[in-house]
């Protein structure tokens, strides 16, 4: 089914992101967590396309395994830096071949001069430039990334929006953010959004923090601002695992809650390939649903 459907239905959509694991114990670990998630009855989940080259193939092998193993509708990614042009176009048809009928165009972070395997002329440079090619090219439904504290190097928020506008123009049907933690960033961002005339379901990416230090490292790859309350919190019981997962999951299920409540069109979880944090959101989540 393709996803943008899923948010024409007036209830919230609910899904999970999960990567590429790099051994074949992390594969059958990852199909566990998938085992645990489908009770919740996710309405779709996606799977990022990996920086190294060599596993890039899993990615396509695993939304298949997805889809027609565990019957859970599964999205591609697939980003543009330092992938040739004809590298996507085999991915692609190899997704189509399989029945997959949504994709997630992005760019990715560019490596360096000495990691690139393959010169940047040959690049799609901008997500926008993928989503068109896959427009023109193939019948998948296209979503894009969006970034409600902006996009790391965008000089400001009027050219951040100025390229998610072209995402749009060029395919995308749908949106994610990327991890947030204030929602008042969302909301503004999806009022930029409007007043521009980009109409299409933005979906809240929610990430419920289980490790101190990781949330730390994701937060500043991401650009994303932690509350100071908030991480205080986090860092007085850094030391017990338990104690961390507890508030995560408590802030989480705030988060979502408010921005269920005040409009938002469903939330996609980033599960860092586990399970038991998103299924405690998620499970609050569809109580209160059925508590209305």
């Amino acid at each position: 089914m393709r996803i943008a459907e899923l948010y024409e239905r007036g209830r919230p959509v609910f899904s999970f992101e999960f990567f590429p694991p790099k051994t074949d114990g992390g594969v059958r670990q990852l199909f566990r967590t998938l085992d645990d998630l489908r009770r919740l009855e996710p309405d779709f989940v996606s799977v990022t396309y990996p920086l190294d080259r060599s596993r890039r193939h899993m990615t396509v092998e695993i939304v298949s395994r997805i889809q027609r193993e565990i019957g859970i509708e599964a999205m591609a990614h697939l980003t543009c830096v330092d992938a040739s042009r004809d590298e996507l176009r085999d991915a692609l048809k190899w997704l189509d071949a399989e029945g997959i009928e949504n994709v997630l165009a992005l760019r990715g972070d560019p490596p360096s001069e000495q990691e690139t395997a393959i010169p940047r002329g040959e690049w799609f440079p901008h997500a926008s430039d993928l989503a068109e090619y896959i427009r023109q090219r193939f019948g998948f439904c296209i979503g894009g990334a969006a970034h409600p504290e902006k996009h790391p190097e965008a000089p400001d928020f009027e050219t951040d929006l100025e390229n998610l506008r072209r995402k749009v123009q060029a395919g995308c049907t749908f949106l994610i953010t990327q991890l947030f933690f204030t929602n008042s960033d969302y909301f503004e961002l999806v009022e930029r959004a409007r007043a521009l005339e980009i109409e299409v379901p933005i979906v809240p990416g929610i990430m419920p923090v289980t490790s101190v230090s990781g949330i730390k490292r994701m937060a500043k790859l991401n650009g994303s601002a932690m509350p100071k309350d908030f991480l205080a919190e986090l860092e007085r019981v850094q030391d017990d695992e338990l104690s961390v997962e507890e508030l995560g999951v408590a802030y989480a299920r705030s988060q979502c809650r408010e921005l269920l409540e005040k409009g938002a069109p469903g939330i996609h979880f980033y599960t860092l390939n586990r399970s038991p944090a998103t299924r405690k959101v998620l499970s609050y989540l569809r109580g209160e649903a059925c508590t209305r």
